[in-house]
């Protein structure tokens, strides 16, 4: 393998690499706007250019040694771009010299010379890659006086982007995904020159399920979101590491909360399983649900309409309404949406505490959002995880498929259900008028909890701590982002400064800490009404609980989750190589 020199450190590299792959493949940093690791080099944004040498040589072909007997070495000319060339034994490159410097300097400044000072009302400003560049490798002058260019602005590309092409550096990066990833070539420079802009293509727009990418890549302000501009600025915001609810894909993610309320979901490198990428429906359709319609307390049905109560007596009801049917009169409810973890209590509750086999979940099947990328048609995040939780629905003595015969029969009298809305089942619901007994653990009030005559507020995977099994059966790890009164000492610093610090008076601090929890607790609850001693503290004692008594998960704990980006069942003995992900923009706040 080739062996170079990056200012002095000499690390190893596979051959074929360029310079800048592999200085990041190392942990080094070379700045860059226009080369994406995903992408095609384009080397058009010349923020890369390092000065690139070799050993000089005799005419006896040996290596010129200096006075301190340290090779002579012979450097090219011209600056080299790191994206475009390749590396060879013996290279030295020198990304921080005085020549490199004035040349990023100079590229600085002719980016800048008709960039707009719209900072202040950017939605990328506070993790913006320019603002970033301009501080650590620009003089901070400019020696242009003439008047701007003046593009359009607040173009929209499609029904999720809007470009402003005032901001744009014409980096490119845009339409190599457009091209290359989403496989919709619609964009393309027009007007090359001091006026060039980007175009889509005549009666087309740029819409596809992948779509939104391209803001996250965008490494200016050109490309907004029309979900959130406007809606915050990001260093008033929280960003905390969470795990797709959209799919079974598990795609990584990073929630953006203000005001105890998600704002946007963007992706989060995982090279094992979205890359850099995330759909535009999970970006869009699956945060709503955290923020709006919430079951908040938990409710019985007295005199025939839902009150509030006190966890308390919630629970207590629960254990004494549970105890008056025959275990195989009850059926429970798991759910693909539902963490192992919490899936793990509510299997453990049925069988040893109910002492009842009749436990199944639904599966959540749409193959509309099949495609050969990151669609898949399984549309729950843990169906993998339930599978193995519950050991197959086979084991059940009643399956799902068979509810709805089952209730109506008379066979089935209470049916316990965690977190599960019926979706794509909906024909069941009408027989659940004929359950004596309907407990509900969910988050929003829906068809199914107004049935219902005991509703237990749930917390939704944006508030708890837990771990999904992914399509390809990997285990990861996430934490909330969201506060409830039940998680609020967990979340501390992990809450944006605005909600941790505010005022009682500040308008951003009015939100509601809503008195649900995470469905093991309330399980664990209801188990101890019930004459068990459970004493879980955390997920986490779950999930060792998990992991030493199914063999699939045997070796997995939450550090080595989160230290692999997730393992696989049954082979955590065997994890992934920890990898140096690329980060496109490192100025964003934590």
């Amino acid at each position: 393998m080739p062996q170079i020199f990056i200012d002095g450190k000499k690390i190893e590299t596979k051959a074929g690499k360029t310079i800048i792959e592999a200085a990041y493949e190392n942990g080094m940093q070379v700045p860059h706007f226009c080369w994406h690791p995903e992408l095609s080099v384009a080397g058009n944004c010349r923020m890369c250019l390092v000065e690139v040498g070799s050993p000089k040589r005799s005419a006896d072909g040996s290596v010129e040694l200096d006075e301190n007997n340290n090779p002579v070495i012979s450097y090219i000319p011209k600056l080299q771009i790191a994206c475009g060339t390749p590396v060879s034994d013996g290279m030295y490159v020198n990304v921080n010299n005085a020549k490199v410097i004035e040349a990023q300097e100079a590229v600085m400044e002719f980016l800048l010379i008709n960039h707009p000072l719209d900072c202040p009302i950017c939605d990328e400003a506070g993790e913006c890659k320019l603002q970033d560049y301009a501080f650590n490798h620009s003089n901070g002058e400019s020696r242009f006086v003439e008047t701007k260019n003046h593009k359009d602005k607040r173009q929209k590309w499609g029904p999720n982007v809007m470009y402003d092409a005032e901001r744009c550096i014409s980096c490119s990066r845009c339409i190599r995904y457009a091209q290359e990833v989403a496989k919709q070539d619609v964009l393309s420079f027009v007007q090359r020159g001091d006026h060039v802009t980007i175009k889509v293509a005549d009666g087309e727009e740029f819409d596809n399920p992948y779509s939104m990418n391209v803001i996250e890549i965008c490494p200016v302000g050109a490309l907004t979101s029309p979900d959130f501009r406007f809606k915050s600025r990001v260093w008033d915001m929280s960003f905390n590491d969470s795990i797709s609810f959209a799919d079974s894909t598990g795609s990584n993610t990073k929630l953006g909360v203000r005001n105890n309320e998600i704002l946007r979901v963007q992706p989060r490198t995982n090279m094992y399983v979205n890359k850099y990428w995330l759909s535009d429906d999970a970006r869009l359709n699956h945060y709503d649900f955290v923020n709006q319609n919430r079951i908040t307390e938990p409710m019985i049905r007295i005199d025939g309409k839902l009150e509030k109560v006190e966890w308390q007596d919630a629970i207590q009801e629960t254990a004494i309404q549970i105890n008056k049917f025959k275990p195989s009169e009850i059926f429970f409810l798991s759910s693909a949406k539902a963490t192992n973890e919490d899936n793990y209590a509510f299997q453990k509750f049925a069988r040893q505490v109910v002492k009842s086999n009749n436990i199944d979940f639904f599966s959540h099947i749409d193959k509309s959002f099949e495609d050969n990328f990151l669609g898949v048609a399984d549309r729950s995040p843990n169906s993998n995880g339930a599978t193995e939780i519950l050991g197959g629905s086979q084991s059940s003595n009643y399956k799902v498929n068979e509810l709805a015969g089952a209730i109506s029969s008379g066979k089935i009298k209470c049916l316990i259900v965690m977190e599960e809305d019926f979706k794509h089942h909906e024909h069941i619901i009408e027989h659940l008028d004929k359950l004596e007994l309907l407990v509900v653990m969910y988050y929003n009030h829906n068809a199914v909890t107004n049935k219902a005559h005991i509703v237990l507020a749930a917390s939704t995977y944006a508030e708890i701590e837990g771990t999904y099994t992914n399509k390809d059966k990997r285990v990861q790890h996430f934490t909330p982002a969201i506060v409830t009164k039940e998680n609020m000492r967990f979340m501390g610093l992990k809450m944006s400064r605005l909600d941790k610090f505010g005022s009682f008076n500040d308008r951003w601090t009015q939100h509601e800490a809503r008195n649900c929890k995470q469905s093991w607790k309330i399980i664990q609850a209801v188990a101890n009404a019930m004459n068990a001693s459970w004493s879980y503290k955390r997920s986490e004692d779950i999930f060792e609980e998990i992991s030493s008594k199914l063999m699939g998960f045997k070796n997995m704990n939450y550090d080595k989750l989160d230290l692999h980006q997730g393992l696989i069942l049954y082979r955590a003995d065997r994890p992934d190589p920890i990898l140096n992900n690329y980060d496109s923009h490192v100025m964003k706040p934590e």
